[in-house]
């Protein structure tokens, strides 16, 4: 594993605007903190070997079987899982992407290959059209899925086909990314495979409690997508606006981006310490330079500040 992610907001103080981490920053969590509150109770007793109750909510939710259904400690757990259940397969990995599934698969070697694609894709925020051969096997992550208004691939088909497994984060879906919930959809072959490998309790008690009432009540003041891929141009415009500053064109409301006269890594430590904001060295994703940087779409009023900050940076250079 890695220790190169976004949102290393324990690296640093006073960071009030964190642009490093792919979800927005500012759902409402308070109904979910009072929950969890008054579900304490459940830390002394062990939860759950296998997280059933909620594979169940999800299966009903999605009209699939719970057979077809494996919650996970983030999408994370889920491909260690699957690099380990299909360890005799040649892994394929499109990058630039989540640096995880190579690092995951790293000892996996075979005749049939095992394809890992990100979509929409992290760092790019672009979403692919896919096809799917026959001869190999898939594992498409769609973490991102709520931050796109592109066409995805469905559970419903998803689990018909022998050869696809599609990957969903709750960590994403609901802005948790402290709470570790993600869960793995494919035919019931699969998921069985896959139940071998998976260690017991690897999904905690309050986990579990925030999943089950996510799925009932939802987040408040998460933004209409649309809105959001608007304020998302705009961000991109703005930096674009700079001089020595490229964003590429995203599907998603984050943005990969490069930086010139500058490593990203000097501009992310400039904007955290002037100004207590915080954005991704995308430098250690394979392909990418040292001059890449990602960021992910705020509050107007923040993404105005950071073009600003950005400004500043480059005019001092």
């Amino acid at each position: 594993m890695i220790q190169g992610h976004g949102d290393d907001l324990y690296r640093y103080e006073g960071i009030t605007s964190n642009f490093s981490t792919n979800i927005f920053g500012h759902a409402d969590l308070s109904g979910l903190k009072r929950h969890l509150a008054s579900r304490l109770d459940v830390i002394a007793s062990y939860p759950e070997p296998e997280p059933y109750t909620l594979e169940r909510m999800l299966a009903q939710g999605m009209g699939i079987s719970p057979d077809n259904v494996m919650v996970t400690n983030g999408a994370t757990e889920a491909i260690y899982l699957i690099a380990q259940a299909f360890s005799h397969c040649r892994p394929v990995v499109h990058e630039p992407t989540f640096s995880e599934y190579a690092s995951a698969a790293a000892g996996c070697q075979g005749a049939r290959e095992l394809h890992f694609i990100c979509n929409p894709n992290n760092p790019t925020g672009t979403v692919l059209e896919l096809s799917f051969s026959d001869d190999a096997l898939y594992v498409v992550d769609q973490a991102y899925e709520n931050y796109t208004l592109c066409p995805l691939l469905n559970d419903a088909d998803t689990v018909k086909q022998s050869n696809v497994m599609l990957l969903h984060s709750m960590t994403k879906q609901y802005c948790i990314p402290g709470l570790r919930l993600g869960y793995v959809t494919a035919s019931e072959t699969i998921i069985g495979l896959l139940r071998n490998y998976r260690q017991p309790w690897s999904v905690n008690a309050l986990a579990i409690e925030a999943g089950r009432y996510l799925l009932e009540h939802g987040i408040p003041n998460f933004p209409d997508l649309h809105n959001y891929l608007l304020e998302t141009s705009r961000l991109r415009q703005l930096l674009n606006a700079i001089p020595g500053v490229t964003m590429l064109p995203t599907d998603t409301t984050f943005m990969l981006g490069t930086i010139k006269g500058a490593t990203a890594a000097r501009l992310k430590t400039w904007l955290a310490e002037k100004h207590g904001m915080l954005i991704r060295d995308a430098a250690n994703f394979k392909g990418l330079s040292p001059h890449h940087f990602r960021v992910a779409t705020q509050l107007p009023d923040e993404n105005d500040r950071l073009a600003e900050a950005i400004q500043q940076f480059m005019n001092e250079q």
